[in-house]
């Protein structure tokens, strides 16, 4: 008799991760019975690990630092938002096939509009960041119809670059430097590394209006430098906590088919920091 099915999240370090604790609970919620840990993966050896998971009898994975690319060459299949992001953070073992996808901007996207109710349609976006966290969720934000999206970056012609990859959509699209940036917006989202270390990215503070809504891919105990920031000049700020629990929900979805409640996660994991 066969148990539950065996999912991971895969990634180095791993231990941190909150995956476990956040499934267990969707799977309680949702009755579903599966079995998911943490998986350490040498730094290179991320394929070698995926393939002695898959078969070990392996149905899905979580994908984090370091290994996203990796796992978006691993894939047999993406989806379009993979694609899109050029990384996977979700596999999927079907038919003997290995589905890759990315719920970073979906979750996101839900996380602002659904549960702290901040429509993104119509309104003035910024992106800070040019790297991989920002290119992840580009396409789904743009699904919103944004009036239109402004990338800025510490080195502009990144900025650029990526800005150039989604010039088919119909939103209107640019890029700029951190210090050419000369107005204010409606939404304003940090995909900068530059809270994980307490510290700024060197935006003029120019970007943040009386009724701005403010994002911090990070997320801690205490409210980010940026976050702090921006709520003197009157924005309304939230971190990232909800799109760790909203991208979980809908890796959740692609394997079980079933989508869980993600507020009392949410608040529950709050409550643990």
């Amino acid at each position: 008799m066969n148990g539950p099915d065996h999912y991971a999240v895969i990634g180095n370090p791993i231990a941190h991760s909150k995956s476990p604790q956040i499934h267990a609970r969707f799977a309680e919620q949702t009755g579903q019975q599966i079995r998911y840990e943490r998986l350490l993966a040498p730094v290179d050896a991320f394929e070698a690990t995926v393939k002695a998971f898959i078969a070990s009898g392996g149905s899905g994975a979580n994908v984090t630092v370091p290994f996203k690319l990796e796992a978006f060459r691993f894939a047999n299949e993406l989806s379009a938002r993979a694609r899109a992001a050029g990384a996977v953070n979700t596999l999927h073992v079907r038919d003997r096939q290995v589905f890759g996808d990315n719920t970073d901007g979906v979750g996101l996207v839900r996380d602002i509009v659904e549960a702290a109710g901040v429509q993104i349609s119509g309104k003035r976006l910024l992106l800070l960041g040019a790297g991989g966290a920002a290119r992840g969720v580009i396409l789904p934000l743009l699904a919103e119809s944004p009036a239109r999206l402004l990338i800025a970056n510490r080195t502009p012609e990144r900025a650029a670059e990526l800005a150039a990859q989604f010039s088919d959509q119909l939103v209107p699209i640019g890029a700029s430097s951190f210090a050419e940036l000369n107005e204010s917006f409606d939404v304003v989202i940090n995909a900068t590394s530059a809270s994980l270390s307490a510290e700024l990215p060197p935006v003029p503070v120019t970007v943040f209006g009386s009724n701005s809504f403010v994002y911090d891919m990070m997320y801690a105990a205490q409210p980010t430098p940026f976050m702090q920031l921006a709520s003197g000049y009157g924005a309304h700020v939230r971190d990232g906590l909800g799109m760790l629990v909203e991208q979980a929900a809908e890796s959740f979805h692609i394997w079980r088919g079933v989508r869980p409640q993600t507020a009392p996660v949410y608040a529950w994991l709050r409550s643990t920091l």
